[in-house]
């Protein structure tokens, strides 16, 4: 199946102005509170560490899972018909178990592989050994090959009643031919997140410590950019996930049973 970046876009600005409200209400139940609650919790640490371990590290999982079932529910939504945002999100808790499944089998490697590798490099940061190194860079490489084929699995587990290896399956297949083009599309969002982000967060830190004192965590001025940041992110999490349902529909062939705006296609 051929695949259209700016179709896809079309269609979920179509999509959000539309649902919006549904998508927005899934966000802020599952990404928004979750992540401020999590923000507040975690320990403060200083630039480039980790805070230490301890009971947020539970909260954390949990976030993590409910984020998940989020992805799901938001790209049902985006797929039509029409659902409550009650009927969204026990969709996407009933398909978390495959999808979660789908992600562990393909992540986790990765993750111990490079978290070995990782503290290796910090035993001895300042002579790191090449082989070391060199075996950072290829998994980097590696992880990022992996993310592209495997973008699709939320879509994927969304809209299909599928076992986890079936999800790895049925991504690997949809994505195949379409690498760069994919690849294009998120690195491409990502940086301008990460643009976003940073400037929306750098001057609600100033307007903070002008008009509120501090930025502190605990504070109300650190209250507010946790907030602000998560409702940003909230944003652009719910503009990506509807974005692949739509490169989902695209290749998988199922345009005609979805429905969308007219003004959006």
């Amino acid at each position: 199946m051929a695949l259209s970046i700016s179709k896809a876009w079309d269609e979920t600005k179509a999509i959000l102005a539309r649902d919006g409200r549904l998508i927005g209400a899934v966000a802020l139940a599952l990404f928004v509170l979750p992540g401020l609650v999590l923000d507040m919790i975690m320990p403060a640490t200083a630039p480039g560490t980790m805070p230490a371990a301890g009971p947020w590290m539970a909260v954390a999982l949990v976030v993590g899972f409910v984020s998940l079932a989020g992805q799901l529910a938001m790209i049902r939504l985006a797929m039509g018909p029409q659902l409550t945002v009650a009927e969204a999100i026990m969709h996407g808790v009933r398909r978390f178990p495959a999808y979660f499944g789908a992600v562990l089998i393909w992540l986790l490697p990765i993750v111990v592989i490079g978290f070995v590798l990782v503290g290796q490099i910090l035993a001895n940061p300042a002579n790191p050994q090449p082989a070391v190194a060199l075996g950072l860079i290829i998994l980097t490489v590696v992880l990022a090959y992996f993310s592209v084929r495997f973008s699709l699995n939320s879509a994927v587990a969304s809209a299909e009643a599928a076992t986890p290896l079936d999800i790895l399956r049925r991504s690997w297949a949809l994505t195949a031919g379409h690498w760069w083009k994919l690849f294009g599309f998120v690195f491409l969002f990502g940086l301008a997140v990460l643009a976003l982000l940073f400037a929306v967060e750098a001057v609600t830190g100033i307007l903070a410590k002008l008009v509120l004192g501090g930025t502190e965590q605990g504070s109300v001025g650190g209250l507010l950019i946790a907030l602000v940041s998560q409702v940003v992110s909230a944003a652009a999490y719910s503009t990506f996930f509807v974005m692949l349902a739509r490169i989902y529909v695209q290749l998988a062939g199922k345009g005609a049973v979805v429905g969308v705006p007219s003004s959006g296609t």
